[in-house]
C-alpha cells in the first residue's frame, strides 16, 4: 500500500500553488462585500412599530454614529449650517470665535480649539507695566450667537522683591470687561457680515 503522508514533499508544492489562488479570492470577497456596503441606501427607514389591526407600521429614519448629518469630511452636504449656528468647519458659533480671537490677537495664543471653543493665551506682560502679566482662557459655550455664550477667564501675576511671579488676585469686573469687548466684536462681525 503506497500511502503518502500530508507533509510529503508534493503535499507542500501543491499548498504553495494553491496560496495565490486564495489569496485572490479573499480580495474579490473582500472587493465585492465592500462594493455591496457602499451600494446599500443609507437613508433607509426601519419599523419602529409593528402593524396594527387598521393599517402599517410606523417608519423611523435610521440614527448615524455621527449625528443626524452623517459625516461630511469635505463640506458638500445640502444642509449648510448657518453663521448663527455655528458656521461651517467648526464646532462653535463662527462670530463669537473670530471676535474672541479679534479681542484677544495682541496676546501670544498657547492654544486654539475651535471645535471645543477654547482659546487658551501664554502670559503677556504690557509695556506699561512690566512687573505684572496677565494670561486668558476663553470659553465659547454654544453654537447660537447669546450673551451667555461666552465666558473669559483673566488671571494674573506680579513680580515680587526676589523677581518670582507670584499669584494675584484679579478683580471680577475684568473678567466681564473682556467677555463684552468679544460680544461687541460679534455683533460687528455679524452686522458687517449682514450689511
Amino acid at each position: 500500500m503506497d500511502f503518502k503522508s500530508p507533509f510529503s514533499r508534493s503535499a507542500g508544492k501543491r499548498s504553495r500553488l494553491c496560496w495565490p489562488a486564495l489569496r485572490w479570492t479573499a480580495v474579490l470577497l473582500l472587493s465585492a462585500t465592500v462594493a455591496a456596503c457602499s451600494a446599500a441606501d443609507s437613508n433607509t427607514a426601519y419599523p419602529q412599530s409593528k402593524p396594527g389591526k387598521g393599517g402599517g407600521a410606523t417608519y423611523k429614519q435610521q440614527e448615524s454614529l455621527f449625528g443626524p448629518g452623517g459625516l461630511n469630511l469635505f463640506g458638500g452636504g445640502k444642509d449648510q449650517p448657518t453663521p448663527d449656528s455655528g458656521g461651517t468647519g467648526i464646532g462653535v458659533n463662527a462670530f463669537l470665535w473670530r471676535a474672541s480671537l479679534d479681542t484677544l490677537s495682541f496676546m501670544p495664543l498657547a492654544s486654539a480649539d475651535p471645535f471645543g471653543g477654547v482659546i487658551i493665551t501664554e502670559w503677556y506682560s504690557p509695556p506699561q507695566s512690566p512687573k505684572e502679566r496677565f494670561k486668558v482662557n476663553v470659553f465659547i459655550l454654544g453654537r447660537e450667537l447669546r450673551a451667555d455664550g461666552v465666558r473669559a477667564s483673566i488671571f494674573r501675576q506680579v513680580r515680587d522683591e526676589t523677581g518670582a511671579w507670584a499669584d494675584a488676585p484679579s478683580s471680577e469686573d475684568s473678567n466681564t470687561e473682556m467677555e463684552n469687548a468679544i460680544l461687541t466684536r460679534a455683533r460687528q462681525l455679524r452686522i458687517a457680515q449682514a450689511g
